[in-house]
């Protein structure tokens, strides 16, 4: 075996004892949303990787066993690998504290045991969960606004900024009067959860004002949730965005366009400049806050009426109810901002202002693993 292989071999090894060290962390923490009882009848079971043709994880009682499928943990993202993850632990919990044992493995119990760990009965099949999500059956409907948006952003690529930003306005109009017959007609909906960006021991300040951006103006609700960070080997955090699978695209492009945008201004500001990265974070915020008040303007309208941004702000009764069965207990947390270099801010502020979103909304193509995003 030549060195280079060998190294591959141990370098292998590392990462995936830190899956597996992930894996158990991941196991505790979705625990909370159980009862006292339960917890304490639900034993921590091993866990392993294995190359798997059929299934992306199995539980396995005989051996007290939850094994998850490498090509899963190498080709998909950490909110994939932890939903097959509690997807398995369903199967534990039916088996060793609801007594599932004369069942068909995914019967009463077993959907019992998804429904108090909030884990998806679907979880575990044939499919890659990751396009399973932001893939819905085909509506009509749905897709001629989708295509009609994609369109609108499309144009907004224009050189003429007039035409650029008469674009971006009505692919927003379209958006929201998308959702506001949506809720005024009461049509069913199915709701997703994702991660946006990747999770974190430590968050800069400009990540949650983007979040704040994106629920208020994307239909989208978001909430910041334990998840694990493989490089630390620690449980962090990342936020999570949860709505309708039309809804969630927008504002995962919208979340990544913006912060590709703040980067490669960043680095055209900062030239010559000994600037750290704290005063990214104030040219930052100043651009996300230009970009919300460039927002705002276009809501309001010619008429600058203030009834009208209202309409950004309906609240969808279906998508709070999935919020509270997802998230039965939340936790509020206060953080101390200094102050930001005013001069930084304000640069980032006048380019904000005059951000347009364009390109349109896209299939990523084949997902990057989480594994591989952080080599």
């Amino acid at each position: 075996m030549s060195s280079g292989n060998a190294q591959k071999i141990v370098l292998q090894e590392k990462i995936e004892r830190q899956i597996i060290k992930g894996l158990a962390c991941e196991w505790e923490t979705a625990l909370w949303v159980l009862s006292s009882d339960i917890q304490k009848s639900l034993k921590k079971p091993f866990f392993t990787l294995s190359d798997m043709r059929n299934q992306l994880g199995c539980w396995s009682g005989e051996k007290q066993e939850i094994c998850i499928s490498r090509s899963l943990v190498y080709n998909h993202r950490w909110d994939s690998v932890r939903e097959v993850l509690r997807h398995e632990m369903a199967h534990q919990l039916a088996e060793q504290v609801l007594k599932a044992r004369n069942e068909s493995p995914h019967g009463p119990k077993f959907r019992k045991a998804c429904r108090l760990l909030r884990a998806s009965p679907k979880a575990a099949g044939a499919f890659s969960p990751r396009e399973e999500k932001t893939c819905a059956q085909p509506d009509d409907h749905k897709d001629k606004i989708m295509a009609r948006v994609k369109k609108l952003l499309a144009l907004a690529e224009s050189k003429n900024r007039h035409e650029a930003e008469t674009a971006m306005r009505k692919a927003h109009e379209l958006i929201k009067k998308y959702n506001i017959e949506m809720l005024s007609e009461n049509h069913d909906r199915n709701f997703v959860s994702i991660f946006l960006g990747k999770p974190a021991l430590r968050h800069f300040r400009e990540e949650y004002q983007l979040a704040h951006l994106i629920q208020d103006f994307y239909f989208v609700q978001g909430i910041w949730v334990s998840a694990y960070v493989l490089e630390k080997e620690k449980m962090g955090r990342v936020l999570e965005l949860s709505g309708t699978v039309q809804n969630i695209k927008i504002a995962e492009y919208v979340y990544d366009f913006v912060r590709h945008f703040i980067d490669s201004q960043w680095a055209a500001y900062r030239q010559g400049k000994k600037l750290n990265r704290y005063r990214k974070s104030d040219f930052a915020v100043g651009v996300i806050e230009g970009f919300r008040s460039n927002l705002e303007s276009k809501d309001r309208g010619k008429n600058n009426d203030p009834s009208d941004r209202a309409l950004v702000r309906l609240s969808d009764p279906l998508l709070n109810r999935y919020m509270q069965y997802r998230y039965p207990h939340t936790v509020s947390f206060n953080r101390y901002v200094s102050g930001p270099d005013e001069k930084t801010y304000k640069a980032g502020r006048r380019i904000g202002e005059k951000l347009i979103v364009y390109k349109g909304i896209s299939e990523r193509g084949e997902s990057k693993g989480y594994l591989l995003e952080n080599n």
